[in-house]
């Protein structure tokens, strides 16, 4: 059995290298293991969480100078923890063939200190956002092969002496399903999408109230709330409960969204799956939200006319949302800017044949 660790830090960085794992899996005896720099118990059986993990305040979102976000880590143990995350990275070069980081630079460097092999996915830079810098190119030059999520930005590496690679974006490869989702009668339907940290709970009662503001504004329209893995579902009844009612789904992402008229999200992950799908995202502006401003700034320019940013006021949104409903040609736009941005499927099995060939002296 060939043992291969994935590295990762964040929630939807998770679902990627699951993918990734799933299909290596497929291509014979490998064991994938998974430590997570960021979050706790994310993993499953055939994913096995191994090394030191645990809750941050954060949730990860620590990027463009959140210096808060990073003061509370600080707070909570956030440099005792990365001592032992690195000492067992240190433990783990007797352990694993190669190292699969999937995230940004830093997931990278970590998995650095391990000293095996490194592929690296990249889910958080593209140059419709912002490009690497010469300090992450550095680092990205370590690796054994650099998977970034669209051909822009492999481009742009590539003119800069990074080997990069773009064969397919692996959130596309997360939609596909065999479920699918009973929407009833539902002439108009919403995807809510709170995602997958703490602030979920809080963001699902306030997507709840928007999504019921609609119903009562636009016959034959109705909601479904998605719950991602490691959230308690019973927190989530005080959005699901009221008039009209709203459904949870805890299943494939992909089914929720194949048929779905709009999503509204305040995720990360999820609202890039959506954009994929061709459905339409409207993201909102809550006073007082903990997602910083920046986050929303680089879904926007990640995803461009794909998504929508209305205020987080219910009245006003609703307002916004009907509007949307009612204008079939900017849903149609929002769609097709939403599968190009997105780009193509088959990036999993692409990333895993390259860690399977990696290995291929070790086996």
């Amino acid at each position: 059995m060939t043992r291969i660790l994935f590295v990762t830090n964040g929630h939807g960085e998770v679902s990627i290298a699951k993918r990734i794992a799933q299909e290596l899996r497929c291509l014979g005896a490998f064991a994938t293991e998974h430590l997570a720099l960021v979050g706790a118990d994310l993993g499953d059986e055939a994913f096995v969480d191994v090394g030191p993990q645990a809750l941050m305040p954060s949730g990860g979102l620590v990027a463009m100078g959140n210096v808060r976000a990073f003061a509370a880590d600080v707070g909570a143990g956030f440099f005792a923890l990365l001592g032992r995350q690195l000492a067992f990275l240190r433990w783990a070069r007797a352990r694993y063939a190669a190292v699969v980081a999937v995230g940004d630079v830093y997931a990278l460097l970590l998995a650095r200190v391990a000293r095996r092999p490194a592929v690296f996915v990249g889910t958080a830079k593209s140059v419709h956002v912002a490009g690497y810098g010469p300090v992450e190119r550095a680092i990205l030059r370590t690796a054994r092969r650099v998977f970034v999520r669209d051909p822009a930005t492999a481009e742009f590496l590539r003119a800069r002496n990074v080997a990069a690679e773009a064969p397919g974006n692996v959130i596309v490869d997360l939609l596909e399903t065999q479920h699918h989702v009973d929407w009833g009668a539902a002439v108009e339907r919403l995807a809510l999408l709170p995602g997958s940290r703490e602030r979920a709970y809080d963001d699902a009662l306030r997507l709840a109230g928007i999504a019921r503001r609609v119903a009562h504004r636009v016959p034959g329209c109705a909601a479904m709330l998605s719950i991602a893995p490691g959230l308690d579902a019973a927190r989530f009844a005080p959005a699901l409960a009221g008039e009209p009612p709203i459904a949870a789904w805890r299943d494939d992402l992909g089914a929720l969204l194949v048929h779905a008229t709009l999503a509204l999200g305040q995720a990360g992950t999820a609202n890039e799956a959506a954009a994929a799908c061709g459905v339409p995202v409207v993201a909102f502006e809550f006073d007082g939200a903990r997602k910083p401003a920046w986050y929303r700034m680089r879904q926007a320019r990640l995803l461009g006319d794909a998504l929508a940013i209305v205020p987080g006021d219910a009245e006003r949104a609703a307002d916004a949302i009907a509007a949307l409903l009612a204008d079939g040609a900017r849903r149609a736009h929002m769609s097709q800017v939403g599968r190009q941005r997105m780009g193509a499927r088959g990036g999993a099995a692409a990333i895993a044949r390259a860690v399977a060939t990696l290995t291929l002296p070790l086996r």
